[in-house]
């Protein structure tokens, strides 16, 4: 159980450039708040803490898009997002935003503090420009292919493929994605948080002290980094949108969105403490406090090495004790994709199942991505609500709370003498809270969700070994033992199932009357009794106690029918169609060249004659490669298209003139063209006639 009694609960803050989908709720905020709602029933100080991400290139590229300032963008998604977030239920203590006065105060005022303490490099470097709009291309501004994995539609900030962090210029073939021109450099001055002097109390912190409590994924990750030297990380921004640095010779500058947005846990902590009259500074920089960050595994760099190398440095802030960040999760069989609308958005989802807020939680808990990245269908969904929440946990309680009412007149029973069975059922219910608790306090909420499930078998079994409903004929008084412990089993269930399934739980608190329920109350005399709490249950006998009146049964949970789930894959084959129809449409013609440009391009006709896949990569195929003229080693995205012995002895269209370029080590002397069919087939632009010979000229 607990020790530590105040907890600081952070969830990464949302980006307000859309509403929040399934993948941001399995990744983050359902752990997160099982957590908080737990540790609050354990009876601990816990301050859940939140709030939107205002800042950043994704914001000013989507407002670009829409024709609208960066502004409207936030405002907009904001009130979404903590619309949507209030109505699935998500309890957190604050939900703040970062374009907020004190957040801007709180961010301007931790940079500051570290500049006057020489822990920032202030460097003038190249940096991509983009002439056409006079602007440096930072972060999502420009794109192009990943200089660990070859992916070819690299951030840069970040891979999306592989997740590892790098620098705009370290992309190779980098395009701005705001005109599709290639870059230039240009000098810009920026200052630079020297991750290289942290990097002894990193490598000690996490490869040693938290190498056994931190999940392998997010060790890996920081172990990877701090095995391949960390290197200054720069925490200023050439942009128009953002915190201004605070600095006089910092004109046209703003602090880079991952400097500035954990901060947003403090000031959204200070928002909180204000409004309910407390004091922050226990949250964040008392060493009894425990600091947990939920997030998902693409920003596990900034909040293992990044964020605690700025806590670090300031020198009064606690660090985080846990950093519980989950895998990705994705959409029948396929990657979420928010461009695409390939998505289960969360406020489509509460206008779709306006009463099944615990049916998404359960599903998406039940299916975490928690080692690895997972699949949500929605036959499953299905399944799991049907065979699951509604065939055990709902069919018990269904049936304790009618056979209660038939019998009793919905009175709990005194019980008699208890039987070997039901002594064996009443410790294995006294033993749940333990078990359920050691499962959430090692971030297992799968496991520990597996836990109340298996509460719920319980009960079922023990009805259907104890039958009352034939033995009320002969025993009526063993009838008010079995009743008395399946109502005991029930009375658990409601409060074990309370971070879990919140509104299930309290609506069978209700039907149990640990609360008033306004619909039935004129029936009843006696006073609700008081709520379990959750310690309580491993050692009190009888937590419905005789005589207590509870209520009418009502169904916790409702089938979800075939045609209810075939509405939303139809909604999802509706996007397929509609992203293949784009698919299908021509790429408009890209600017005039002049006859010379063309006459510059030295395409051959080749043979492939050998090939293979480049280790720890996804997309790449080595070849070797007869152009006529010589034989050459050309690098090639195509492995998720072709394995290595089909293309050995293909016919192919060769650009020799290229220059060479290091891909992952190996020097690409060329290009084999290609194109793609509207179903997103590679295919080789291909000289089939055998009269052609290697080394021929294409023109």
């Amino acid at each position: 159980m607990n020790t530590t009694k105040r907890y600081t609960i952070t969830a990464a803050l949302p980006y307000t450039n859309g509403p929040i989908h399934i993948g941001h709720l399995a990744g983050v905020y359902v752990p997160a708040d099982i957590y908080a709602r737990y540790l609050r029933l354990t009876g601990n100080d816990v301050a859940f803490i939140c709030g939107s991400d205002e800042h950043g290139v994704p914001i000013t590229i989507k407002a670009k898009k829409e024709g609208v300032s960066p502004q409207d963008i936030v405002d907009k998604y904001h009130a979404i997002i903590k619309q949507s977030f209030e109505d699935f239920g998500i309890t957190f203590d604050n939900y703040s935003r970062t374009s907020a006065k004190i957040h801007h105060e709180t961010a301007s005022e931790f940079f500051t503090t570290l500049y006057n303490k020489n822990e920032f490099v202030e460097e003038t470097k190249e940096q991509l420009y983009d002439a056409e709009v006079n602007q440096f291309l930072a972060d999502r501004f420009v794109i192009g292919i990943c200089p660990k994995c070859g992916y070819e539609e690299s951030y840069g900030d970040q891979c999306e493929n592989c997740g590892t962090s790098h620098n705009a210029i370290d992309l190779i073939n980098p395009k701005s994605a705001i005109t599709g021109n290639k870059p230039t450099l240009k000098q810009t001055k920026h200052w630079y948080l020297p991750l290289n002097k942290h990097e002894e109390f990193l490598n000690k912190w996490i490869l040693k002290d938290h190498k056994k409590d931190w999940k392998p994924n997010v060790y890996g990750q920081c172990k990877s980094w701090i095995d391949d030297g960390l290197r200054p990380r720069a925490v200023t921004r050439d942009l128009d949108w953002g915190i201004p640095v605070p600095l006089p010779d910092a004109e046209g500058k703003v602090l880079y969105v991952w400097f500035d947005a954990p901060i947003g846990y403090i000031s959204s902590t200070k928002e909180w403490a204000e409004r309910v009259g407390k004091d922050w500074r226990p949250y964040w920089k008392d060493k009894d406090t425990k600091l947990v960050h939920f997030i998902g595994k693409d920003n596990i760099v900034f909040h293992c090495i990044i964020f605690p190398a700025m806590l670090k440095a300031e020198g009064s802030y606690i660090l985080p004790d846990n950093v519980p960040a989950n895998e990705f999760l994705n959409l029948e069989n396929n990657k979420l994709s928010t461009s695409k609308n390939w998505a289960v958005w969360l406020p489509q989802y509460l206008k779709d199942f306006p009463d099944k807020q615990d049916v998404l939680r359960y599903a998406l808990t039940a299916n975490a991505p928690e080692t690895k990245d997972n699949d949500f269908t929605w036959k499953d969904f299905q399944a799991r609500n049907n065979n699951e929440l509604v065939a055990i946990f709902g069919n018990f309680i269904n049936r304790v709370v009618v056979l209660t009412n038939k019998y009793y007149n919905g009175i709990v029973p005194a019980p008699s003498n208890f039987s070997k069975i039901d002594e064996e059922t009443r410790a294995a219910v006294k033993a749940y809270p333990a078990v359920i608790s050691s499962s959430i306090e090692r971030y297992r909420f799968r496991e520990a969700l597996g836990e109340l499930m298996n509460l719920a078998r319980l009960g079922n079994k023990y009805l259907a070994d104890s039958e009352p409903w034939k033995v009320i004929k002969e025993d009526e008084s063993r009838v008010q033992t079995i009743m008395y412990i399946a109502l005991q089993i029930a009375s658990a269930l409601a409060t074990l199932s309370e971070p879990f399934l919140p509104i299930t739980s309290n609506k069978l608190k209700k039907i149990l009357r640990f609360t008033k329920n306004d619909k039935n109350e004129t029936e009843f005399h006696a006073e609700p009794v008081e709520a379990s709490l959750w310690n309580d249950i491993g050692v009190k006998d009888n937590l419905l106690p005789a005589g207590h009146q509870i209520g009418r049964a009502e169904l916790l949970f409702n089938k979800i029918e075939d045609k209810e789930i075939q509405a939303q894959l139809d909604k999802l084959q509706a996007s397929k169609a509609a992203n293949e129809a784009a698919d299908k449409t021509a790429e408009p013609q890209k600017e005039e060249i002049s006859f010379n440009d063309f006459t510059k391009l030295d395409m051959r006709v080749g043979t492939i004659l050998e090939a293979e896949k480049m280790p720890k990569t996804k997309k790449l195929l080595v070849l070797k490669v007869d152009t006529g003229i010589d034989v050459r080693t050309i690098v090639s995205g195509i492995a998720e298209s072709f394995k290595p012995d089909e293309v050995i002895g293909k016919r192919v269209t060769v650009l020799v003139n290229l220059a060479p370029r290091a891909l992952r080590g190996v020097e690409s002397e060329g290009m084999i063209l290609m194109t793609e069919t509207p179903e997103g087939k590679l295919v080789f632009v291909n000289p089939d006639d055998k009269n052609i010979t290697n080394g021929l000229k294409i023109s």
